[in-house]
C-alpha cells in the first residue's frame, strides 16, 4: 500500500545538511518527495512511496544526520497522489 507523509522537523537541524542526508535516505528507500528549511528553522519534508519505506525515512528524521539533535518531529498522514517522479531539495521557504 502507498501512502504520504509530510513531517516538520524542529531543533538543530538547519546548517547540519539535514535536507542532504534525507534525500539521500529516501532515495536508498525508493521515497519521492522533496524536503526543505522552513524560515522558524525547522525542515519540511512531503514522502511519498511504499507503506514501509515511508516510514523507514519518517523514523530516520527522529535522530537525522550525525550533526543535527533533533527535538520533535510532527507527522501528518494523507493519501498517495503519485505527483512526484524523484526526490528534491528545494531552496524555497516556507
Amino acid at each position: 500500500m502507498k501512502i504520504r507523509a509530510t513531517v516538520q522537523v524542529k531543533g538543530i537541524v538547519q546548517g547540519v545538511a539535514f535536507r542532504h542526508y534525507t534525500a539521500q535516505t529516501a532515495a536508498r528507500h525508493g521515497v519521492t518527495g522533496w524536503v526543505r528549511n522552513r524560515y522558524d528553522g525547522s525542515v519540511q519534508a512531503c514522502f511519498e512511496g511504499e507503506d514501509e519505506d515511508v516510514r523507514a525515512v519518517v523514523q530516520w528524521c527522529h535522530s537525522g544526520p550525525p550533526a543535527a539533535a533533533v527535538e520533535s518531529v510532527s507527522v501528518e498522514e494523507g493519501g498517495y497522489t503519485g505527483e512526484f517522479s524523484g526526490f528534491s531539495v528545494r531552496h524555497d521557504h516556507d
